[in-house]
């Protein structure tokens, strides 16, 4: 699955005044995550594949990480597939995770971003953020 990274950059750039919030995350919340969405019998398999993505900065690993795991909902087969995305390019990743309904609204057959004042893209930042927030959380 291909996503459309440089569409979305493109519709962030064209109004500079609504930027997308950066999660700060650490490989606490890796570990949390993986604990909370994965059995015990998976860890290992979970944590080999986890090790296969790295960054030059801590938190940029430990981002990627937690897209990838919050796209596998708890499927391992499917952990495997977003981080060897990631391993072509992390971005494809981090947009479908952090921020899915801005990811839908430019993908073939979405809304036309140019039409939307700043307020209803903002609308849609907002929500994509409160949902990877409450993910995030999540017991």
């Amino acid at each position: 699955m291909k996503f459309p990274f440089p569409a979305i950059a493109a519709a962030f750039r064209e109004r500079r005044t609504v930027h997308p919030p950066v999660p700060d995350v650490t490989g606490a919340d890796v570990e949390r995550i993986v604990l909370r969405d994965f059995s015990a019998a998976q860890l290992e398999d979970v944590l080999a594949i986890l090790t296969e993505y790295t960054s030059q900065w801590e938190s940029g690993t430990c981002r990627v990480q937690l897209a990838a795991l919050k796209l596998a909902n708890g499927n391992l087969d499917s952990l495997r597939t977003h981080i060897d995305a990631a391993k072509q390019d992390y971005r494809d990743v981090l947009v479908a995770a952090e921020y899915p309904n801005f990811w839908k609204a430019t993908s073939s057959g979405g809304l036309n971003l140019r039409n939307l004042s700043k307020r209803e893209r903002q609308q849609i930042v907002g929500a994509d953020w409160q949902q990877y927030e409450e993910w995030l959380r999540r017991g």
